[in-house]
């Protein structure tokens, strides 16, 4: 629900941020009208108020206009210097409240794995303190909202009893008559209102401004975002088609981080459709970096990336995105859920092994909490299974299946899309049974660096392996490109 959605807080402060201001003008323009009618009322009302001040004779005309100004002014300025911290504390409670919900919503996704380790206290004294710490900014902010209370409610209060006062003198020496005294009254409440708009809206004007620097903040981080993407401090990864029917080629391939530090570099690959390329290397070789690169998720870095025209790519994640709703929809994603029949996705099922499921296709529960990452990771193979595209980049996609399971996963793949070229991305020696060709990645100063491109099976056999229902190691052999 919107209580541990970090999302939630953000959807509000949008909501605040472009709905205030459109309130925020109507109020401004209403004060503004009536001011300008009143402040004629007033004017004609009041007149003129002449004393004595040191023996000098002094007159103010619309004596009532000026003392709702001055009054207005007053209020205004006490309000301002009173809820000089009211913006801070309203930012410092939605940003504790959001890391409340962050914090929550963490230990709910990962309450399993909590539970197995026996965090639940530390994550109870985490949550304690989250907690805590959004008690303590609600009160900080409850007693903002005190102090400006005060000055707004005893300008409210006074604000009758000044016209009174100041017409108290022409009201008992008979210039002004008892109606008139109260028509001024009533007009000085009017005018001084509108001058007074800021002390009544003050809160409101804080919350907001507090919820648009955060929608501001948060829009400068994407503008600053997409300013280095099309930034030209550093080069970008060119992509576009082969030319001489492959279907990818790296020519010249270097990755870089956004500030120009290089993560691969030189890379030179060739992949012929139908070949299966096995990715491998140390951890931090970047390896998932470079699998980045091909599916065009990072641009920052110098060479190109180019697929045969009209082949279409699937990736398949360490993690898969499982989508709220039905599991049918589950398994159909990105696609749409009617794009194939109910038999097609239960006999897609059935290949991956999950034929228990098929009965519950058309139940919504959260299928991301629900399934277990063996479970998660079956079912982006039978996403793979239904789409049914040209190149398929696997990284780290049978991490959370047994090694029995990842040899049935990959021989289903094997059979089910015989002509697919795949691109694996894995730490698993198994694996290589499953593969024709084998690149490693080496860790190096200055950026990883291709160091090797085996061929697992040698180019004649590859064909003929391809037809056979199992892979063997019979087949296994090569040698340095």
């Amino acid at each position: 629900g919107d209580h541990t959605n970090p999302e939630a807080r953000l959807t509000e402060d949008l909501r605040i941020a472009t709905e205030s201001p459109v309130d925020f003008i109507a109020g401004v323009l209403n004060a503004f009208l009536s001011a300008s009618t009143f402040i004629v009322v007033l004017w004609t009302i009041g007149g003129a108020l002449s004393f004595t001040l040191g023996g000098l004779s002094l007159t103010i005309p619309g004596f009532l206009v000026t003392a709702a100004v001055i009054y207005a002014a007053i209020t205004s300025t006490s309000m301002a210097v009173i809820g000089r911290h009211f913006v801070k504390l309203s930012e410092d409670k939605n940003q504790a409240e959001a890391e409340l919900r962050y914090v929550l919503t963490r230990v709910r996704e990962n309450g399993e794995s909590i539970a197995l380790l026996g965090g639940e206290e530390e994550e109870r004294s985490g949550i304690d303190r989250s907690f805590g710490h959004v008690l303590r900014q609600w009160a900080l902010l409850t007693g903002q909202h005190m102090r400006t209370a005060l000055v707004s409610q005893g300008s409210s209060l006074f604000a009758p009893v000044v016209p009174i006062l100041l017409c108290a003198p022409k009201f008992l020496e008979g210039s002004m008559s008892l109606g008139q005294v109260m028509q001024a009254a009533s007009a000085f409440g009017i005018v001084q209102g509108a001058f007074g708009w800021l002390v009544d809206n003050y809160p409101r004007l804080a919350d907001w401004n507090a919820s648009a620097r955060r929608i501001a903040s948060l829009m400068m981080s994407l503008d600053g975002l997409e300013r280095a993407e099309e930034s030209e401090a550093f080069g970008r990864i060119q992509h576009g088609e082969t030319a001489n029917g492959a279907m990818l080629s790296l020519d010249n391939l270097s990755v870089t981080l956004d500030d120009g530090t290089s993560v691969v570099k030189e890379t030179e690959v060739e992949i012929e459709p139908g070949e299966r390329v096995l990715v491998a290397g140390e951890s931090g070789s970047g390896k998932s970096t470079l699998v980045r690169a091909v599916a065009g998720l990072w641009p920052w870095g110098s060479g190109s990336v180019d697929f045969h025209a009209g082949r279409r790519l699937f990736m398949l994640p360490q993690r898969p995105y499982i989508p709220s709703g039905t599991l049918r929809r589950a398994v159909a994603y990105p696609a749409a859920a009617d794009n194939w029949t109910i038999k097609e996705i239960n006999a897609a099922l059935d290949k991956v092994g999950l034929d228990y499921l098929k009965d519950r296709l058309k139940e919504e529960a959260p299928w991301d909490q629900t399934l277990s990452g063996g479970e998660k990771q079956r079912l982006a193979f039978a996403r793979l299974l239904l789409h049914s595209p040209d190149i398929v980049v696997l990284d780290e996609a049978t991490s959370a299946l047994d090694e029995k399971s990842q040899d049935k996963m990959m021989r289903t793949v094997v059979r089910e899309l015989p002509k697919v070229t795949i691109i694996s991305v894995a730490h698993r020696a198994e694996l290589e049974a499953f593969h024709s060709r084998k690149i490693t990645l080496e860790r190096r100063e200055g950026g990883a660096k291709l160091v090797s491109d085996v061929d697992l099976i040698p180019r004649k056999a590859k064909r003929n392996l391809i037809t056979r229902a199992l892979w063997g190691s019979s087949g296994r052999g090569g040698g340095r490109r």
